[in-house]
């Protein structure tokens, strides 16, 4: 006995055929193009071009004035002295600025000039070692030694003193003779 079951289906625009064999279990498969495929146009997907926008920037810009410090060994140490005031430049800058849809995507430096060249500011230290003095005269310098003498005179030092000198205190290297408070006055 012989049996065949025919059926039909479509799947995507084909048509396929089927039946079962003679066995009838067997499938039997035949696959008949029925559609006519048409391509329709797809848009593709558009973007619009970028917005590319090139500015010319200037900006004005402080210079920072440099400190230089000398050292004088004619000032007493410790002694700091302003000789000359530092004072700001000034210079503009120009750059060419892209921006892309609004974002700023590069800046190149074009043209840099100096309206105004900063001033040095100079400072002077003194490096001079103040003469220790003996606190018992004024007037002149009695220097702190192991013995002091009115310069010219017969001592043989190892300091002297340029006269005359005013004893304030004790006259501990007897340089006011004549006991009249004015040492090496002679």
């Amino acid at each position: 006995m012989r049996r065949t079951i025919r059926a039909a289906l479509t799947v995507s625009s084909l048509l396929v055929l089927a039946a079962c064999g003679s066995d009838g279990v067997s499938p039997a498969v035949t696959v008949t193009a029925r559609a006519t495929v048409t391509a329709t146009p797809t848009a593709a997907p558009t973007t619009a071009a970028p917005v590319v926008k090139k500015r010319t920037i200037t900006k004005r810009r402080a210079i920072p004035f440099a400190t230089r410090r000398v050292h004088d060994p004619t000032l007493a140490k410790g002694t700091r002295n302003v000789t000359t005031r530092g004072v700001a430049g000034v210079k503009i800058l120009t750059y060419r600025v892209t921006f892309t849809n609004g974002v700023q995507t590069s800046k190149k430096l074009i043209r840099r000039v100096i309206i105004k060249a900063p001033i040095t500011r100079v400072i002077v230290i003194g490096t001079k070692q103040a003469p220790r003095c003996d606190p018992n005269y004024s007037g002149a310098c009695v220097p702190i030694a192991s013995d002091v003498d009115c310069a010219g005179g017969s001592g043989n030092g190892p300091a002297y003193v340029q006269g005359p000198v005013r004893v304030v205190g004790t006259d501990i290297y007897g340089l006011d003779a004549d006991g009249d408070g004015i040492g090496c006055d002679s």
